[in-house]
């Protein structure tokens, strides 16, 4: 299957703001509640441990992705680990709910942040969940060259495939909200009435995923584009990881400067 460049609607600049934000927090609940990305945690440790540092700048975070799951499990593995949460479009109340966990070791960034141009003053190993698939080659190759311009390591994570049960799933994945809304938080009346009397996040979750299917780059199309850029200095690995036959596998994506290795 072709990989496709479309878009996914609710990351378009004309998308509305408070709708875009009941969305990625929809998306942040649903991650936690099914601990998508728990089986990696010992792949991001060790990736960690390999690029020498406990800070994570992740990137693309949406209403927080993953970490307020992870954060909890990585805290008790890495002394001093935190994690800074940025995206292009920050969902800051989001963003503060997380801030606010007691605990968990994560603060975030107001401003905007370009994955393709990451703040200099933003250092530390740099992580994109389900968010590498939103960029065309061109762009995804811009992200890792900034990567490798500040000397830092990356972690690209990606739970859909470009495979036909994958798209299936989104079917699944669209109703999900139905289920859950009311106890996603930050609470909002308008994610009610999205979800239930105009069921536009549904609608946008099924479409989207699909798209993302899609968008999603396998493990040989990660490898050419870090062989496209040439960073030698870098240590690479792409693969797909699976903690059991039960469970989907996890597209990833690991580099970190050779001489960081501890």
């Amino acid at each position: 299957m072709r990989r496709i460049q479309f878009i996914e609607l609710h990351e378009q600049p004309w998308f509305p703001r408070f709708l875009r934000d009941d969305i990625t927090d929809t998306l942040q609940c649903a991650l936690n509640f099914s601990a998508a990305y728990a089986s990696i945690v010992p792949l991001v440790q060790r990736a960690l441990r390999s690029a020498g540092g406990d800070s994570v700048i992740d990137l693309c975070s949406g209403a927080g992705g993953p970490w307020l799951d992870l954060a909890r499990r990585l805290r008790c593995e890495i002394s001093g680990f935190h994690v800074s949460l940025t995206d292009k479009f920050p969902n800051n109340a989001a963003f503060e709910n997380a801030e606010g966990r007691p605990d968990v070791s994560i603060v975030f960034y107001r401003q905007s942040v370009d994955a393709r141009e990451v703040p200099a003053e933003l250092a530390g190993f740099r992580t994109m969940f389900s968010a590498f698939h939103h960029f065309a080659p061109a762009e995804a190759r811009a992200i890792i060259r900034n990567t490798v311009a500040a000397k830092q390591g990356i972690g690209v994570f990606e739970i859909t495939r470009r495979t036909l049960p994958a798209i299936a799933l989104m079917i699944l994945w669209s109703v999900s909200p139905l289920f859950f809304t009311p106890f996603v938080r930050p609470f909002r009346w308008s994610r009610l009435l999205f979800t239930y009397l105009v069921p536009a996040i549904p609608f946008v979750l099924f479409f989207d995923g699909i798209v993302s299917c899609l968008r999603t780059y396998r493990p040989a199309e990660l490898t050419e584009l870090v062989g496209d850029i040439g960073a030698a200095n870098y240590k690479w690995q792409t693969g797909e990881f699976r903690e059991s036959i039960f469970k989907a596998p996890i597209t990833y994506l690991i580099g970190f400067p050779a001489d960081a290795e501890i």
